[in-house]
């Protein structure tokens, strides 16, 4: 768990802080201040309207950012003088005197625990404090929550296509969108289901497991008739090897490839003398059944006479499903030939602009890839650049608010809300609904549960609305009733735990592995219920009719 001490629990981004806004939520505040309403508590949500990638889930991911940001909140002198320069004396300079001293130390921040499968309209942060504040904290709270929830959301597609026995990379650095979005993508990927990263800045930063071993370029800088400075290498068991190089030439003619690449044994050679357990080679330069797979071979069995296990391939181009295939089958023979049973479970890593789509079509065609290695799909989101979260006031004073819109989508849920899971016994552990639930400030509302506050209980029936059409309803006995929502920032402290990247990944697993499979596929899933309670139904319309203009015809 992270320090949350002042001087260390900071944004892990410098660019993270006040002046990381839009210019009219400090406009907005000035708005405040200036008719002294800027004291007045205020209620926001962030929540996201549709799920993206057309699937049916999200995860939620970028808290532990959240809070280092609204922890550490505090514009510097320079950063008011800069707001001053853009703003001018248009406004009063005591606002400026405000802006030097705005903290958090009036909000709170109730949160979705980091990692939780999430759904539409849900609210993944609730914020309440003066609302000067409140809106100044709008603009970077959704820059740290909308792409790490993207990419977190795309890793964990991944791996529900891949399956769980496959290990996965993130190899995006070099296609993502400059430094911050590669290291947040590292970072996010993981904590949505990849095993590791190729980014060794994140692999140090966030104590991720680092994964690579060369390129095509490595592979032609060597000629065939090129020397190795020297050719030898000690045995595991302290045997020596005069010349590996030989001894890989000697062992290519034993297992009978005549074709190969002579330069490409080279290169393979070289990098085994560097890495001799840890030789994994890319073998798709030249020729990858004629040449690279027989000259990895070559090597791997040299290896394996010093004692050394080499690990296997990367397969970077082609028809992968084929060659992995074949490149399996060759593996096993020449493990057959040699006695030598490992050879059969030699890793082959596959890469070349890999998305949910190609590995669902390579898992229908058949396929022997242990290792699926994807960047530019994954870090960029492709498929969808961005998730659409938004940050809308629901309560004022405790008076609540509505944003209406000829969108229905758009129109928003009133007031101090918490959502809790259900999961009925004729599901087999999986929820089937996620119910959302007015409070005041002292819990739930009586009114929603029939006068006990204590909101939806095991064994007790409640009828759960869809928040916009009356005709979709329906009663549910849960057998587990989940509260979503905690207090996770309390007037300057953080109160709820941090766990680590790999924690929230396990977190997130789990949950995968408890939804209905249907919610979860690629092509065409079936949305996931999200309701509300009669009550919030009457608030929502009551205030919707009170609000809504009244038309002449």
């Amino acid at each position: 768990m992270a320090s949350t001490s002042s001087d260390t629990f900071l944004p892990t981004n410098n660019f993270v802080r006040p002046l990381l806004t839009d210019l009219y939520q400090i406009t907005m505040s000035y708005a405040y201040w200036k008719n002294k309403k800027h004291e007045q508590h205020a209620v926001y949500d962030l929540f996201f309207r549709k799920c993206p990638f057309k699937g049916q889930f999200t995860i939620f991911a970028g808290l532990e950012e959240c809070l280092r940001f609204i922890k550490s909140f505090q514009f510097t002198d320079e950063d008011v003088a800069y707001v001053r320069s853009l703003l001018g004396d248009t406004c009063d300079p005591e606002f400026y005197s405000w802006l030097r001293q705005a903290n958090t130390e009036k909000v709170k921040v109730y949160a979705l625990k980091e990692g939780t499968v999430c759904f539409p309209r849900v609210p993944l942060l609730r914020i309440e404090g003066p609302i000067a504040i409140c809106q100044l904290l709008e603009t970077p709270l959704l820059n740290c929550v909308n792409y790490p929830s993207l990419v977190a959301t795309n890793a964990a597609r991944h791996r529900v296509i891949a399956g769980k026995d496959k290990r996965l990379v993130e190899f995006g650095l070099r296609r993502a969108q400059g430094p911050d979005g590669g290291m947040s993508a590292s970072r996010y990927s993981v904590m949505g289901g990849f095993d590791g990263t190729s980014n060794v800045q994140a692999g140090m930063f966030f104590g991720l497991e680092v994964s690579g071993t060369h390129a095509h370029a490595y592979v032609s800088s060597f000629v065939d008739d090129e020397k190795l400075p020297d050719p030898t290498l000690q045995g595991k068991n302290g045997e020596n090897c005069n010349d590996l190089l030989e001894l890989a030439r000697t062992c290519r003619s034993e297992l009978g490839f005549t074709q190969a690449s002579d330069s490409e044994l080279v290169a393979f050679v070289a990098f085994a003398k560097a890495f001799p357990e840890k030789c994994l080679c890319l073998v798709d330069t030249y020729d990858t059944l004629n040449s690279g797979i027989p000259n990895f071979l070559a090597v791997a069995l040299a290896l394996h006479r010093l004692g050394f296990r080499a690990q296997g391939i990367r397969l970077d181009s082609g028809d992968l499903a084929y060659l992995s295939r074949e490149g399996r089958a060759m593996f096993k023979r020449a493990g057959e030939q040699c006695g030598v049973d490992y050879f059969a479970n030699f890793s082959i890593v596959a890469t070349n602009d890999l998305n949910v789509d190609t590995i669902e079509s390579l898992n229908q065609q058949g396929h022997s890839i242990d290792v699926f290695g994807v960047g530019t799909n994954l870090v960029t989101c492709q498929q969808q650049p961005a998730l659409g979260c938004v940050y809308k006031l629901v309560q004022i004073d405790n008076v609540p608010r509505i944003k209406l819109s000829q969108e229905i989508v758009k129109v928003t849920l009133p007031g101090r809300k918490v959502a809790y899971r259900l999961t009925s016994g004729t599901t087999h552990d999986a929820p089937i609904i996620d119910i959302i639930v007015a409070v005041d400030e002292k819990g739930v509302e009586s009114n929603e549960t029939e006068g006990d506050g204590l909101g939806p209980q095991v064994g007790r029936r409640i009828l759960c609305q869809h928040p916009f059409d009356e005709h979709k309803r329906a009663f549910v006995t849960p057998t587990k009733a989940e509260l979503l929502h905690s207090l996770v920032y309390d007037c300057g402290k953080v109160v709820c735990p941090l766990p680590s990247i790999e924690e929230i990944k396990q977190f997130v697993q789990a949950q995968l592995a408890h939804m209905r499979p249907d919610h979860l596929r690629i092509l065409n899933p079936t949305p996931y219920k999200v309701a509300v309670t009669p009550a919030l139904y009457a608030k929502l319309h009551s205030l919707w009719g009170l609000e809504a203009p009244i038309a002449e015809l």
